[in-house]
Protein backbone atom coordinates (compact mmCIF):
# COMPACT_ATOMS: atom_id res chain seq x y z
CA UNK A 1 0.00 0.00 0.00
CA UNK A 2 1.39 3.58 -0.68
CA UNK A 3 0.50 6.72 0.92
CA UNK A 4 0.98 9.86 -2.02
CA UNK A 5 0.51 12.96 0.10
CA UNK A 6 -0.84 15.24 -2.74
CA UNK A 7 1.14 18.91 -2.66
CA UNK A 8 3.23 18.06 0.30
CA UNK A 9 6.51 16.81 -1.71
CA UNK A 10 8.08 13.76 -1.31
CA UNK A 11 10.63 14.53 1.43
CA UNK A 12 10.87 14.61 5.13
CA UNK A 13 7.82 13.06 5.52
CA UNK A 14 6.92 10.42 8.25
CA UNK A 15 3.82 8.15 7.69
CA UNK A 16 1.20 6.72 10.04
CA UNK A 17 -0.87 3.66 9.07
CA UNK A 18 -4.29 2.61 10.78
CA UNK A 19 -6.02 -0.52 10.56
CA UNK A 20 -9.94 0.14 10.77
CA UNK A 21 -9.11 4.01 12.20
CA UNK A 22 -6.68 2.07 14.90
CA UNK A 23 -2.98 3.13 14.57
CA UNK A 24 -0.80 0.02 14.34
CA UNK A 25 2.46 1.75 12.33
CA UNK A 26 3.31 4.97 13.82
CA UNK A 27 7.23 5.60 12.35
CA UNK A 28 7.36 5.21 8.65
CA UNK A 29 10.14 7.07 6.80
CA UNK A 30 8.84 5.31 3.48
CA UNK A 31 5.27 6.27 1.81
CA UNK A 32 4.73 2.21 0.93
CA UNK A 33 3.53 -0.24 3.48
CA UNK A 34 4.21 -3.82 2.67
CA UNK A 35 2.36 -7.14 4.24
CA UNK A 36 3.88 -10.34 3.17
CA UNK A 37 2.58 -13.06 3.40
CA UNK A 38 -1.25 -11.91 4.08
CA UNK A 39 -3.32 -13.63 6.02
CA UNK A 40 -7.07 -13.44 6.60
CA UNK A 41 -6.86 -11.58 9.75
CA UNK A 42 -5.05 -8.88 7.62
CA UNK A 43 -8.27 -8.11 6.08
CA UNK A 44 -9.68 -4.98 6.86
CA UNK A 45 -9.96 -0.73 6.34
CA UNK A 46 -6.89 0.76 6.05
CA UNK A 47 -6.28 4.60 5.70
CA UNK A 48 -2.59 6.68 6.22
CA UNK A 49 -1.31 10.09 7.06
CA UNK A 50 1.61 11.99 6.86
CA UNK A 51 3.45 13.33 9.40
CA UNK A 52 6.39 16.21 9.23
CA UNK A 53 7.53 17.65 12.38
CA UNK A 54 4.18 19.48 14.22
CA UNK A 55 2.57 19.30 10.61
CA UNK A 56 -0.11 16.55 9.84
CA UNK A 57 -1.60 15.52 6.42
CA UNK A 58 -5.35 14.95 6.25
CA UNK A 59 -6.23 11.72 6.54
CA UNK A 60 -6.35 9.02 3.70
CA UNK A 61 -9.78 7.43 1.93
CA UNK A 62 -10.37 4.09 3.72
CA UNK A 63 -9.28 1.12 1.09
CA UNK A 64 -10.40 -2.14 1.84
CA UNK A 65 -8.30 -5.16 1.99
CA UNK A 66 -10.37 -8.49 1.60
CA UNK A 67 -8.10 -11.55 1.84
CA UNK A 68 -9.41 -15.05 1.20
CA UNK A 69 -8.16 -18.56 1.75
CA UNK A 70 -6.44 -20.16 -1.03
CA UNK A 71 -8.17 -21.63 -3.40
CA UNK A 72 -8.94 -25.43 -3.84
CA UNK A 73 -9.97 -26.16 -7.22
CA UNK A 74 -12.05 -29.45 -8.15
CA UNK A 75 -10.81 -31.96 -10.40
CA UNK A 76 -13.15 -34.01 -12.21
CA UNK A 77 -12.83 -37.32 -14.22
CA UNK A 78 -14.82 -38.26 -17.44
CA UNK A 79 -15.29 -40.99 -17.80
CA UNK A 80 -14.68 -42.54 -14.11
CA UNK A 81 -15.12 -46.25 -14.78
CA UNK A 82 -13.13 -46.89 -17.80
CA UNK A 83 -13.51 -49.10 -20.70
CA UNK A 84 -10.34 -50.42 -22.30
CA UNK A 85 -9.57 -47.98 -25.18
CA UNK A 86 -11.26 -44.92 -23.46
CA UNK A 87 -9.76 -41.83 -23.64
CA UNK A 88 -10.23 -40.14 -20.01
CA UNK A 89 -10.58 -36.42 -19.48
CA UNK A 90 -9.62 -34.54 -16.57
CA UNK A 91 -11.13 -31.20 -15.78
CA UNK A 92 -10.10 -28.55 -13.46
CA UNK A 93 -12.49 -25.73 -12.39
CA UNK A 94 -11.18 -22.88 -9.95
CA UNK A 95 -14.26 -20.72 -8.74
CA UNK A 96 -12.22 -17.39 -8.72
CA UNK A 97 -12.58 -15.52 -11.93
CA UNK A 98 -9.65 -15.59 -13.85
CA UNK A 99 -8.39 -16.02 -17.23
CA UNK A 100 -4.74 -16.38 -16.87
CA UNK A 101 -4.20 -19.42 -14.59
CA UNK A 102 -1.77 -22.37 -15.75
CA UNK A 103 -2.50 -26.01 -14.20
CA UNK A 104 -0.56 -28.71 -13.38
CA UNK A 105 -1.35 -32.03 -13.43
CA UNK A 106 -0.23 -35.26 -10.94
CA UNK A 107 -1.02 -38.49 -10.49
CA UNK A 108 -0.74 -40.19 -7.02
CA UNK A 109 1.78 -42.51 -5.80
CA UNK A 110 2.90 -44.17 -2.70
CA UNK A 111 4.12 -41.73 -0.57
CA UNK A 112 7.81 -41.12 -1.41
CA UNK A 113 10.15 -37.98 -0.07
CA UNK A 114 10.99 -35.24 -2.51
CA UNK A 115 7.93 -35.86 -3.95
CA UNK A 116 5.02 -32.77 -3.42
CA UNK A 117 2.18 -35.14 -1.36
CA UNK A 118 -1.02 -34.30 -0.23
CA UNK A 119 -1.42 -32.78 3.16
CA UNK A 120 -2.00 -36.23 5.27
CA UNK A 121 1.04 -37.79 3.19
CA UNK A 122 -1.39 -40.53 2.47
CA UNK A 123 -0.04 -40.57 -1.29
CA UNK A 124 2.79 -38.40 -3.29
CA UNK A 125 1.99 -36.72 -6.43
CA UNK A 126 4.25 -37.62 -9.73
CA UNK A 127 3.70 -35.08 -12.18
CA UNK A 128 2.19 -36.15 -15.63
CA UNK A 129 4.65 -35.42 -18.78
CA UNK A 130 2.55 -32.75 -19.86
CA UNK A 131 2.59 -31.60 -16.48
CA UNK A 132 2.18 -27.68 -17.10
CA UNK A 133 -0.74 -26.61 -19.74
CA UNK A 134 -2.37 -23.13 -19.90
CA UNK A 135 -6.01 -25.35 -20.63
CA UNK A 136 -8.14 -26.25 -17.77
CA UNK A 137 -8.31 -29.67 -18.88
CA UNK A 138 -5.76 -32.76 -19.87
CA UNK A 139 -6.66 -36.08 -22.09
CA UNK A 140 -4.85 -38.95 -21.02
CA UNK A 141 -4.73 -41.47 -23.32
CA UNK A 142 -4.37 -44.58 -22.18
CA UNK A 143 -1.79 -47.09 -22.93
CA UNK A 144 -0.39 -50.66 -21.70
CA UNK A 145 -1.71 -50.88 -18.41
CA UNK A 146 -4.70 -49.49 -17.26
CA UNK A 147 -4.00 -45.79 -15.82
CA UNK A 148 -6.11 -47.01 -12.69
CA UNK A 149 -5.38 -44.32 -10.11
CA UNK A 150 -5.82 -41.00 -8.29
CA UNK A 151 -5.59 -37.98 -9.78
CA UNK A 152 -5.01 -34.08 -8.75
CA UNK A 153 -4.42 -30.75 -10.35
CA UNK A 154 -3.76 -27.54 -8.97
CA UNK A 155 -3.51 -23.78 -10.65
CA UNK A 156 -0.98 -20.80 -10.69
CA UNK A 157 -0.68 -17.47 -11.91
CA UNK A 158 1.47 -14.60 -11.98
CA UNK A 159 5.05 -14.42 -11.69
CA UNK A 160 6.08 -15.05 -9.29
CA UNK A 161 3.67 -17.69 -9.34
CA UNK A 162 0.78 -17.49 -6.58
CA UNK A 163 -0.56 -21.61 -6.60
CA UNK A 164 -3.83 -22.48 -5.25
CA UNK A 165 -4.22 -26.01 -2.71
CA UNK A 166 -3.84 -29.29 -4.74
CA UNK A 167 -7.51 -30.59 -5.10
CA UNK A 168 -8.82 -33.38 -3.78
CA UNK A 169 -8.07 -36.62 -5.53
CA UNK A 170 -10.99 -38.40 -7.45
CA UNK A 171 -10.06 -41.78 -8.80
CA UNK A 172 -9.87 -42.86 -11.79
CA UNK A 173 -11.06 -46.71 -11.44
CA UNK A 174 -11.24 -50.33 -14.04
CA UNK A 175 -13.38 -53.05 -13.49
CA UNK A 176 -10.97 -55.43 -15.77
CA UNK A 177 -8.53 -57.83 -13.96
CA UNK A 178 -5.14 -57.06 -14.06
CA UNK A 179 -2.39 -60.06 -14.42
CA UNK A 180 -0.36 -59.62 -11.13
CA UNK A 181 -3.61 -59.53 -8.55
CA UNK A 182 -7.42 -58.95 -8.65
CA UNK A 183 -10.15 -58.25 -5.93
CA UNK A 184 -12.08 -61.02 -5.31
CA UNK A 185 -15.67 -61.14 -2.95
CA UNK A 186 -17.34 -63.41 -1.06
CA UNK A 187 -20.05 -63.68 -1.83
CA UNK A 188 -19.25 -63.17 -5.43
CA UNK A 189 -22.34 -60.33 -5.42
CA UNK A 190 -21.96 -56.66 -5.70
CA UNK A 191 -25.07 -55.80 -3.83
CA UNK A 192 -25.38 -57.10 -0.25
CA UNK A 193 -28.14 -57.12 2.65
CA UNK A 194 -27.12 -55.30 5.54
CA UNK A 195 -26.10 -57.43 8.69
CA UNK A 196 -25.27 -60.02 6.68
CA UNK A 197 -21.11 -60.88 6.48
CA UNK A 198 -18.60 -60.03 3.52
CA UNK A 199 -15.26 -61.04 2.64
CA UNK A 200 -12.71 -58.88 0.12
CA UNK A 201 -9.40 -60.06 -0.44
CA UNK A 202 -6.48 -59.75 -2.82
CA UNK A 203 -5.97 -62.35 -5.43
CA UNK A 204 -2.27 -62.06 -5.39
CA UNK A 205 -0.75 -63.82 -9.06
CA UNK A 206 3.16 -64.71 -9.40
CA UNK A 207 5.54 -63.16 -6.90
CA UNK A 208 3.52 -59.82 -6.22
CA UNK A 209 3.60 -58.62 -2.66
CA UNK A 210 2.78 -55.85 -0.35
CA UNK A 211 -0.57 -55.45 -1.68
CA UNK A 212 -3.64 -53.66 0.48
CA UNK A 213 -7.30 -53.65 0.15
CA UNK A 214 -8.14 -49.55 0.17
CA UNK A 215 -11.98 -47.96 0.06
CA UNK A 216 -13.63 -44.91 -1.13
CA UNK A 217 -16.75 -43.70 0.36
CA UNK A 218 -18.88 -40.70 -0.01
CA UNK A 219 -17.57 -39.29 2.99
CA UNK A 220 -14.35 -40.60 2.41
CA UNK A 221 -11.75 -40.85 -0.31
CA UNK A 222 -9.92 -43.53 0.68
CA UNK A 223 -9.69 -45.54 3.43
CA UNK A 224 -7.67 -48.87 4.37
CA UNK A 225 -9.70 -51.91 6.24
CA UNK A 226 -11.40 -49.88 9.28
CA UNK A 227 -10.20 -51.08 12.79
CA UNK A 228 -13.44 -51.79 13.48
CA UNK A 229 -13.63 -54.85 10.67
CA UNK A 230 -12.00 -57.92 11.25
CA UNK A 231 -8.86 -57.67 8.86
CA UNK A 232 -7.45 -61.32 8.39
CA UNK A 233 -4.19 -59.34 6.57
CA UNK A 234 -3.42 -56.24 5.32
CA UNK A 235 -4.79 -57.83 1.58
CA UNK A 236 -8.22 -58.83 3.26
CA UNK A 237 -11.36 -57.87 5.14
CA UNK A 238 -13.82 -59.65 6.49
CA UNK A 239 -17.20 -57.73 7.26
CA UNK A 240 -18.53 -60.11 10.14
CA UNK A 241 -21.96 -57.66 9.96
CA UNK A 242 -22.77 -55.24 6.86
CA UNK A 243 -24.01 -51.86 7.64
CA UNK A 244 -25.21 -49.68 4.78
CA UNK A 245 -22.40 -47.28 5.28
CA UNK A 246 -20.00 -50.25 4.14
CA UNK A 247 -20.84 -49.31 0.66
CA UNK A 248 -18.04 -47.77 -1.53
CA UNK A 249 -15.73 -48.82 -4.12
CA UNK A 250 -13.27 -51.34 -3.18
CA UNK A 251 -10.14 -51.73 -5.01
CA UNK A 252 -6.39 -53.47 -4.18
CA UNK A 253 -2.96 -51.27 -3.92
CA UNK A 254 0.36 -52.45 -4.04
CA UNK A 255 3.44 -50.02 -2.07
CA UNK A 256 5.46 -49.60 -5.67
CA UNK A 257 1.53 -47.96 -7.32
CA UNK A 258 0.18 -50.76 -8.84
CA UNK A 259 -3.70 -50.75 -8.96
CA UNK A 260 -5.83 -53.78 -9.18
CA UNK A 261 -9.58 -54.25 -10.01
CA UNK A 262 -12.27 -52.09 -8.49
CA UNK A 263 -15.93 -53.19 -7.25
CA UNK A 264 -18.61 -51.26 -6.29
CA UNK A 265 -20.43 -52.51 -3.19
CA UNK A 266 -23.62 -51.78 -2.32
CA UNK A 267 -25.48 -52.78 1.06
CA UNK A 268 -28.97 -52.84 0.97
CA UNK A 269 -31.14 -51.84 3.87
CA UNK A 270 -34.60 -53.62 2.51
CA UNK A 271 -35.36 -56.89 1.55
CA UNK A 272 -34.60 -57.53 -2.07
CA UNK A 273 -31.07 -57.29 -3.90
CA UNK A 274 -30.45 -58.16 -7.73
CA UNK A 275 -27.42 -60.15 -7.78
CA UNK A 276 -24.71 -59.90 -10.55
CA UNK A 277 -21.44 -60.96 -11.20
CA UNK A 278 -18.90 -58.86 -9.86
CA UNK A 279 -16.07 -59.29 -12.81
CA UNK A 280 -16.73 -58.75 -16.66
CA UNK A 281 -18.25 -61.14 -18.42
CA UNK A 282 -17.20 -62.27 -22.03
CA UNK A 283 -19.46 -60.33 -24.45
CA UNK A 284 -21.92 -63.18 -26.23
CA UNK A 285 -21.68 -64.92 -23.37
CA UNK A 286 -24.76 -66.09 -21.22
CA UNK A 287 -25.80 -63.85 -17.90
CA UNK A 288 -28.21 -64.59 -15.28
CA UNK A 289 -29.75 -62.10 -13.16
CA UNK A 290 -30.98 -63.33 -10.12
CA UNK A 291 -33.61 -61.13 -7.91
CA UNK A 292 -32.91 -62.59 -4.02
CA UNK A 293 -35.34 -61.79 -1.08
CA UNK A 294 -34.11 -61.44 2.38
CA UNK A 295 -36.08 -64.25 3.44
CA UNK A 296 -35.74 -66.70 0.62
CA UNK A 297 -36.40 -69.85 2.20
CA UNK A 298 -39.75 -68.37 3.01
CA UNK A 299 -40.31 -67.40 -0.78
CA UNK A 300 -37.88 -69.70 -2.92
CA UNK A 301 -40.25 -68.56 -6.17
CA UNK A 302 -42.18 -65.03 -6.08
CA UNK A 303 -42.59 -64.00 -9.15
CA UNK A 304 -40.66 -60.93 -10.13
CA UNK A 305 -40.84 -57.76 -12.80
CA UNK A 306 -37.59 -57.04 -14.36
CA UNK A 307 -36.83 -53.38 -15.51
CA UNK A 308 -34.10 -51.64 -17.54
CA UNK A 309 -33.68 -48.15 -17.55
CA UNK A 310 -37.07 -47.43 -15.36
CA UNK A 311 -39.12 -49.76 -17.86
CA UNK A 312 -40.92 -53.63 -17.24
CA UNK A 313 -39.11 -56.15 -19.80
CA UNK A 314 -39.55 -59.18 -18.66
CA UNK A 315 -41.88 -61.10 -15.83
CA UNK A 316 -40.32 -64.25 -14.30
CA UNK A 317 -41.80 -66.75 -12.15
CA UNK A 318 -38.79 -68.53 -11.03
CA UNK A 319 -36.52 -64.82 -9.91
CA UNK A 320 -34.06 -65.27 -12.55
CA UNK A 321 -33.85 -63.20 -16.34
CA UNK A 322 -31.08 -64.92 -18.65
CA UNK A 323 -29.70 -62.46 -21.08
CA UNK A 324 -28.72 -65.31 -23.71
CA UNK A 325 -26.02 -63.39 -25.70
CA UNK A 326 -24.77 -60.01 -24.47
CA UNK A 327 -24.62 -57.44 -26.52
CA UNK A 328 -24.00 -53.54 -26.61
CA UNK A 329 -27.82 -53.03 -26.66
CA UNK A 330 -28.00 -54.60 -23.04
CA UNK A 331 -26.64 -51.75 -21.55
CA UNK A 332 -28.67 -50.09 -19.09
CA UNK A 333 -29.68 -49.88 -15.69
CA UNK A 334 -31.32 -53.28 -13.89
CA UNK A 335 -33.58 -54.01 -10.61
CA UNK A 336 -36.03 -56.92 -10.09
CA UNK A 337 -39.28 -55.65 -8.17
CA UNK A 338 -42.16 -58.43 -6.43
CA UNK A 339 -43.75 -58.21 -3.70
CA UNK A 340 -41.22 -58.60 -1.22
CA UNK A 341 -39.57 -55.01 -2.20
CA UNK A 342 -37.67 -53.71 -4.85
CA UNK A 343 -34.00 -53.77 -5.14
CA UNK A 344 -31.28 -50.81 -6.07
CA UNK A 345 -30.27 -50.22 -9.54
CA UNK A 346 -27.43 -52.30 -11.10
CA UNK A 347 -25.79 -50.71 -14.45
CA UNK A 348 -25.00 -52.98 -17.01
CA UNK A 349 -21.74 -51.90 -18.96
CA UNK A 350 -20.65 -54.07 -22.28
CA UNK A 351 -16.88 -53.14 -22.58
CA UNK A 352 -16.02 -52.37 -26.20
CA UNK A 353 -13.27 -55.36 -26.00
CA UNK A 354 -16.25 -57.56 -25.94
CA UNK A 355 -16.52 -57.77 -21.99
CA UNK A 356 -19.64 -56.97 -19.80
CA UNK A 357 -19.61 -55.30 -16.29
CA UNK A 358 -22.61 -55.15 -14.16
CA UNK A 359 -21.45 -52.16 -11.31
CA UNK A 360 -24.05 -50.87 -8.66
CA UNK A 361 -25.94 -47.74 -9.20
CA UNK A 362 -25.02 -46.35 -5.34
CA UNK A 363 -21.30 -46.13 -4.90
CA UNK A 364 -21.62 -44.94 -8.76
CA UNK A 365 -24.02 -42.23 -7.68
CA UNK A 366 -21.30 -41.37 -4.63
CA UNK A 367 -18.19 -40.73 -6.72
CA UNK A 368 -20.39 -38.77 -9.79
CA UNK A 369 -22.00 -36.28 -7.48
CA UNK A 370 -19.51 -33.55 -7.23
CA UNK A 371 -18.32 -33.64 -10.49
Amino acid sequence: MRCDIQGGGDTDWDYRWYKNSQLFSPFNTKPEYRISPVYRSNSDSYTCEGVKGNKFSKTSEAVKLTVSDQPQPVLSISPQWLNPGDLVTLSCGVKELSTDWRFSWYRTVPYRAGLPSLSDKSYSLQPLSDNVTSEDSYTLIPAGATPTGGYVCRAGRGDPVYDTLYSQPPFLWSGDLQPSVSLTVNPNRTQHFRWTSLSLSCELKGNSTGWRLKRYTETAWQSQCPSTWRSITESTCTITSLNTWSSGVFWCESGSGEYSNAVNITVNDGYVILESPVHPVTEGDSVTLTCTFRYQEKNPKLKTDFYKDGLLIKNETTGEMTIPTVSKSDEGFYKCKSGQGESPESWVTVRGEKTFMITSLLPFYYLCKNM
